[in-house]
C-alpha cells in the first residue's frame, strides 16, 4: 500500500515556476507508518495511471480551476481499487459535490496540516470517516514542508508560509473566508528555519506563500487608538512586532537570495514596513489594485485602493523603496468600458511596475460576487449542456465559456479580445527589455525576460485564447520557455549553511 499526494492540472509544461506547497505540507503530514508518499505535479506531467494501484491512498487538493481535472484522477483512482481522499479550497466549500463527482471516500475540510494524517490512520484502520474538519489552525501548528522529497530542478521558486488569513473583504476573493479574517502567524524561526534548509539544496528564490504579508495596517492601528480599544491595540501591536522580526532575521541571510509575497496597496503608506521588507530581500510583491477608477474600485469592495494619479504615486512608492510589483488587475467590472482596457494598460507601464497580469472577472465560489451571481441566476438559469453556469468549473475547458456574468455593454469575446491586448501590449519586447534594468547582472537579465515572456504565455496565451490551435501553439512555446527559464534560476546548493540557534523556547504567536 502506498499513499500518492496529486497536484492535478489540464496543463503540463515539464517545468513549474512556483512550488505547490500544499503537496510538501501534507507529505510531512502523512503517517511515517506508510512511508515517504509518492507526489505528483500535474503541472510538471501529468499521472500514470498504472502508478496506482488496489489499496493504495490517493489525495488529491483541489481550488476551482482544477477540479474537474481533479474529479477525473479521483475517478480513475476509485477505478483502480485505491482510496480517494480530497481537500483544498474547492472541497472545503463543495464537499457533497466532491463525494459525488469525485468518486471520493473522503474529504479533509480546511488546514490539513493535522486532519490529513488523522484520515490516512481511519483509514489504514478501516475506519475511515467521510468528513474531516480540519478547521483554522494556529500558527503553531503549522507543518515545515518535505522539501526533501522535491526535485529541485523542476521548480524555479520554492516557497515558505508565514501567515494565513487576509482582514480584509474583497468581494471577489474568498480568503477572508475560508482562512478567516484573523491572521494565523506562524513562529518566524521556524520560517527561518525552512528557509534556510531551502537554501541549502540550491533555492535562492522563494515565495512567501501568504494571503496577505501586511496584515496590520497603519490605519488599522490608528483606529484602535482612537476607539481606545487597548486590547485590539496590543494584539495588532504583536502581530506588527511578529513581522518585524522575520524580516529582521531574512535580512541576515545570504544576500543573493530573493524573495516575492503578496500585500495589499496600504503597505505604500508604511516607509518602515517597506524598508524592512527591501532589508530582508522581499524584492517583489504581488499588489492587488484589481481597477484603476473610483467606479471600478467601489464595486469589488476595495475603495480603500487609490485611483489615477494618487495610485500611480502608490504604485511608484513600492520601487522607491526597492520592492518591485507584479500588478493585478480584473477587466469585465460593470464600470469598464471599451477605453477601459488601454488606460489600464497605460496605468501600468506608466507606473513602472516590473510585471503585471489582466484577468477577466470570475465570480470564484465562496465570494460575495459568487453569491449575489448564484441568486441572480436562479430565477432564469442559464445552462451549458446539462451544467448550470453557475457550476462552471464542471463545463469541459473546450466549451466552458470565458465570461460568466452578463456585462451591460460589452460582448464576452470583445472583453476577451481587449484583455488579450492588454497583456500583449504590457508583455511587449520593448517594454520587458526597459523593466530587466532593474535586474544587477546579464544573467539576472535574462532570466527576468524569460520570465516575462513564459508568465504571459501560460497566463494569456493558453488561459484566455478560445483558438485551439493557438492554444497549442502556447503550450509549445511555454513548455520550451520554462525548460530554458528554469535553467537560470538555478542556485548553487549550500549544504554548510546553518540555522541560528534559537534556544529551547519559542515566544508566544499571536493568531
Amino acid at each position: 500500500m502506498k499513499v500518492h499526494l496529486i497536484n492535478p492540472s489540464d496543463n503540463s509544461f515539464g517545468t513549474a515556476v512556483i512550488t505547490p506547497r500544499w503537496m510538501f505540507v501534507l507529505a510531512a503530514a502523512t503517517p511515517r507508518v506508510v512511508g515517504d508518499p509518492i507526489l505528483v505535479d500535474e503541472s510538471l506531467e501529468q499521472i500514470v495511471p498504472e502508478s496506482i494501484q488496489a489499496g493504495d491512498i490517493v489525495g488529491i487538493s483541489v481550488h476551482t480551476g482544477n477540479a474537474l481535472r481533479g474529479y477525473q484522477v479521483g475517478q480513475m483512482a476509485r477505478a483502480r481499487g485505491a482510496w480517494v481522499i480530497y481537500g483544498g479550497i474547492h472541497a472545503t466549500l463543495y464537499p457533497e459535490e466532491v463525494l459525488e463527482r469525485g468518486a471520493a471516500h473522503a474529504v479533509v475540510k480546511g488546514d490539513g496540516d493535522i486532519a490529513w494524517g488523522k484520515a490516512v490512520t481511519d483509514c489504514l484502520a478501516g475506519k475511515l470517516q467521510s468528513i474531516y474538519e480540519g478547521g483554522r489552525i494556529g500558527g503553531d501548528q503549522f507543518l515545515e514542508a518535505r522539501w526533501d522529497l522535491m526535485p529541485p530542478d523542476k521548480y524555479m521558486w520554492a516557497s515558505v508560509q508565514t501567515i494565513r488569513g487576509c482582514p480584509k473583504h474583497c468581494s471577489f476573493c474568498s480568503v477572508w473566508r475560508t482562512d478567516g479574517q484573523q491572521p494565523r502567524q506562524r513562529q518566524y524561526q521556524k520560517v527561518i528555519d525552512e528557509i534556510v534548509s531551502l537554501r541549502r539544496i540550491g533555492f535562492r528564490f522563494i515565495a512567501l506563500a501568504d494571503d496577505n504579508f501586511y496584515p496590520v495596517t497603519l490605519t488599522d492601528l490608528r483606529l484602535a487608538q482612537e476607539q481606545n480599544n487597548l486590547a485590539r491595540l496590543e494584539e495588532l501591536t504583536a502581530i506588527r512586532a511578529e513581522r518585524f522580526q522575520l524580516m529582521a532575521e531574512m535580512a541576515k541571510l545570504p544576500k543573493n537570495m530573493v524573495f516575492f509575497t503578496q500585500i495589499t496597496m496600504e503597505a505604500a503608506e508604511d516607509d518602515e514596513y517597506l524598508d524592512a521588507m527591501h532589508k530582508a530581500n522581499i524584492k517583489g510583491a504581488l499588489v492587488g489594485v484589481e481597477a484603476v477608477t473610483p467606479e471600478g474600485l467601489k464595486a469589488v469592495y476595495k475603495d480603500w485602493n487609490c485611483s489615477g494619479d494618487e495610485l500611480v504615486k502608490q504604485l511608484k512608492k513600492f520601487r522607491e523603496h526597492g520592492v518591485h510589483v507584479l500588478g493585478s488587475f480584473i477587466f469585465g467590472l460593470p464600470s469598464d468600458k471599451p477605453s477601459t482596457f488601454d488606460a489600464t494598460a497605460e496605468m501600468a507601464l506608466k507606473t513602472g511596475i516590473t510585471f503585471a497580469q489582466f484577468v477577466m472577472l470570475t465570480p470564484f465560489p465562496g465570494t460575495v460576487d459568487f453569491l449575489r451571481w448564484e441568486k441572480e441566476q436562479a430565477t432564469n438559469p442559464t445552462v451549458v449542456g446539462d451544467v448550470p453556469i453557475t457550476r462552471y468549473w464542471l463545463i469541459p475547458p473546450a466549451v466552458r465559456p470565458k465570461m460568466f456574468t452578463p456585462h451591460p455593454s460589452m460582448s464576452s469575446d470583445e472583453i476577451r479580445a481587449l484583455t488579450q491586448k492588454a497583456w500583449d501590449s504590457f508583455y511587449r519586447w520593448g517594454p520587458i527589455w526597459k523593466r530587466s534594468a532593474c535586474t544587477p547582472n546579464l544573467r539576472a537579465r535574462l532570466a527576468f525576460i524569460f520570465l516575462s515572456k513564459l508568465y504571459r504565455q501560460m497566463y494569456a496565451g493558453t488561459g484566455i485564447s478560445t483558438d485551439s490551435a493557438r492554444k497549442k501553439k502556447s503550450k509549445r512555446w511555454a513548455r520550451w520557455t520554462a525548460k530554458q527559464c528554469g535553467k537560470l534560476f538555478h542556485a548553487t546548493p549550500m549544504p554548510e549553511l546553518k540555522s541560528p540557534e534559537w534556544g529551547v523556547e519559542f515566544p508566544p504567536v499571536i493568531g
